[in-house]
């Protein structure tokens, strides 16, 4: 039997295994979205949001979402790897891939694995190569923040529109409905001579 230290790395793993990682979400998706559009295959165990330290706004659009067997995380990823698969009405593909351990900022240390750090001395050979590095990244928040802004004006605006449409859908099939419950429908069919389906099944007109 091994180390505690271990048998928590080893149960970290396991967990890996049954995790799946989902990038490209829109900010305007929430946990309850992710797990209602993954319950078709399979129990949502948790659902983690991961920080994005290269934009202004910190608005996740990756997340790691733990399933609860690794049979189920392999089937996500199989069928949104095959399928253009949207969340939450945004015209944007969903892209799922298996998680790896670097991708949690809880996991455990690795038994036997050492890190040293040092600082870069300006007379080091890739203190340049860091310092262009740095520069880059900082041209890549920039742009990726203009992009940003423009993507959520046009995903808010489409988010408004779908929520106004479901309430006049609402609205219509309400008083479908109220016609069909207060006797207007069938007295209307026979002034006009027209026939209805009963009412075992949708009400039509013939």
């Amino acid at each position: 039997m091994g180390s505690a230290e271990q048998v928590e790395y080893a149960a970290f793993k396991e967990k890996v295994r049954r995790t799946v990682f989902l990038d490209n979400l829109s900010p305007l998706v929430t946990e309850s979205v992710v797990r209602t559009a993954l319950d078709q295959y399979g129990t949502v165990k948790s659902v983690e949001f991961m920080p994005n330290y290269l934009e202004p706004r910190n608005m996740p659009r990756c997340a790691l979402v733990e399933m609860e067997k690794e049979k189920q995380a392999e089937v996500v990823i199989s069928t949104l790897s095959e399928f253009p698969f949207m969340m939450s009405g945004m015209p944007r593909p969903v892209r799922a891939l298996a998680a790896v351990p670097e991708m949690f900022g809880d996991r455990p240390r690795q038994p036997g694995r050492q890190l040293k750090v040092h600082w870069l001395e300006p007379s080091d050979p890739n203190f340049e190569v860091a310092n262009k590095l740095k520069q880059l990244v900082k041209k890549h928040a920039t742009e990726n923040a203009v992009m940003l802004k423009h993507q959520l004006e046009k995903e808010e605006k489409l988010a408004k529109q779908q929520g106004e449409n479901l309430k006049a859908n609402y609205k219509k099939y309400e008083m479908i409905d109220s016609l069909m419950a207060d006797g207007t429908v069938r007295r209307l069919a026979r002034r006009y001579n027209l026939r209805i389906s009963d009412d075992s099944g949708p009400s039509t007109f013939h």
